[in-house]
């Protein structure tokens, strides 16, 4: 998840009038939402996504029209996106996200350690970080490691480490699932949402342990997540805030049926304006 559109001051005096000032429920009232087109468990143009489902129970909740605008996301999503007046709302981003205007974080989750089910917990102070196979993330333009990868480096774990690239052929996270469950690595470490939902998927049955943050990596392994809209709409946003604690157990349990794994909110985070 590029700098701030030519067409931003538009669309906040849209985003502001709409949603400020028209009731629930009035003729023509949109909720614009930017998603990948296939990016599961996230979202998918058949709105199978756990987010493509929060989006709808807000929509719902507005008594508004759900639209999309699909684009993948690459380099400039945000520019191409909310940046160009597509939308006015992004389901999930990180709760300290700049290019946004974020509401309350709604939920929170961290990388996890994918293995076999009759394997030995994974550990990064344990002797077998350097000969366990390991897989990770590969993100961004420039192939850069994951946390859990710089956390490996900083083990001494190189020789006995897979990357996956982001963008290959299919999911990474679903690639190194299925190398687990395949024999082929050892251990996955894998970001939650993604790892929770394959992991749920596998034939091999599989274990999904939490990754605490590694003292002395400054590099953050958990994260706040929560919904961003264009900077100025504080209208839109403190309704989406208003909806979102009140349909906090509906959310809940959309998170949990997808399997995403969750650690408690700090209440100041809650509580604290982003």
């Amino acid at each position: 998840m590029c700098s701030r559109s030519r067409k931003l001051a538009g669309l906040l005096g849209l985003a502001v009038a709409a949603f400020g000032a028209a009731p629930a429920g009035a003729s023509g009232l949109e909720l614009r939402v930017c998603a990948e087109p296939d990016n599961l468990p996230y979202s998918r143009r058949d709105e199978s996504g756990f987010e493509n489902r929060i989006a709808r129970l807000v929509a719902q909740d507005m008594g508004a029209t759900l639209r999309y605008f699909w684009q993948e996301q690459r380099l400039g999503f945000v520019r191409k996106t909310m940046g160009a007046g597509q939308c006015d709302v992004f389901i999930g981003v990180p709760a300290g996200f700049e290019r946004v205007l974020p509401t309350r974080p709604y939920y929170r989750s961290s990388y996890v350690a994918v293995r076999r089910a009759a394997d030995a917990p994974f550990a990064f102070e344990d002797a077998t970080v350097r000969t366990r196979r390991i897989g990770v993330q590969l993100v961004g333009d420039d192939l850069a490691a994951s946390p859990p990868g710089h956390a490996l480096v900083r083990a001494g774990a190189v020789d006995n480490v897979t990357g996956f690239l982001v963008y290959g052929e299919g999911p990474a996270a679903q690639r190194m699932v299925d190398a687990v469950a395949a024999g082929s690595i050892d251990v996955a470490l894998v970001w939650g949402p993604q790892a929770g939902w394959y992991a749920q998927r596998s034939a091999v049955p599989l274990a999904l342990q939490p990754l605490g943050q590694p003292q002395g990596l400054p590099m953050p392994f958990s994260y706040a997540i929560a919904m961003g809209v264009p900077k100025g709409a504080s209208a839109l946003r403190d309704r989406l805030d208003e909806i979102l604690q009140r349909r906090r157990a509906d959310i809940d349990a959309i998170l949990a049926e997808y399997a995403v794994p969750r650690s408690e909110l700090a209440a100041v985070a809650e509580g604290a304006r982003p």
